[in-house]
């Protein structure tokens, strides 16, 4: 079977099964989202979805973020992890925000990579989740899962992401990509993986993944 045509059959299963797509994180606009996704770097969306809410009722645009201290801004988001460069990341991003873009959330590439916390991924789930623009923000479950099925092979994040947008059609790459992190979280986990237990492992995976590689 071509590469191609095995990824249409993945793509498939996965819609049958995740026929909605709901968002992770809560949110109400493309800057809540930005800094949710930040506090999402080595943190489950579980967490980050419990810690925003009082981050958010004190400042949720950027003009009232900079009202807060840098320290106020980590005492809330400590259980996040990485507290002191993800709140100096925040607070330095809204202020660019003002500065720069007229306290709104940038709709391109460059210019989200450009703030302060904000890599290639943030970015893409920006782009992709609060603008609706085409974009496959890779994770650790869609690195892990592409491997296994032998979409990528496992080299890096870059190639992952390259490698799936040549296979998938560009239109499907905003729902797909949190198909895969669904799927990756419910049947095709890091460990204790069950091929049994996994469907599409068992039609389309890799006999003897090689060594997998975690990614933020």
């Amino acid at each position: 079977m071509k590469k191609k045509e095995k990824a249409a059959k993945i793509a498939e299963m996965l819609a049958n099964l995740y026929p909605e797509t709901p968002i992770p994180l809560d949110h109400k606009d493309a800057y809540t989202l930005l800094i949710a996704v930040l506090l999402s770097a080595q943190c489950t969306d579980e967490r980050v979805n419990k810690v925003t809410p009082h981050l958010f009722k004190l400042a949720n645009t950027p003009a009232k973020m900079i009202k807060l201290s840098i320290q106020q801004i980590e005492d809330i988001i400590r259980p996040c992890g990485l507290a002191p460069r993800k709140a100096k990341a925040i607070h330095e991003l809204s202020e660019i925000l003002l500065e720069k873009h007229g306290g709104q959330v940038p709709d391109n590439m460059e210019a989200l990579e450009a703030l302060p916390g904000v890599g290639h991924k943030t970015a893409s789930v920006v782009m992709s989740q609060a603008f609706g623009v085409p974009a496959f923000p890779v994770d650790t479950h869609i690195h892990r899962l592409a491997e296994r099925w032998g979409l990528s092979n496992g080299k890096n994040v870059v190639q992952t992401e390259k490698d799936l947008k040549a296979l998938f059609p560009e239109n499907s790459w905003n729902q797909l990509h949190l198909r895969i992190i669904f799927y990756g979280r419910s049947h095709c986990t890091a460990r204790a993986h069950r091929v049994e237990l996994c469907p599409i492992c068992q039609l389309y995976g890799k006999k003897r993944p090689s060594k997998e590689k975690n990614v933020v």
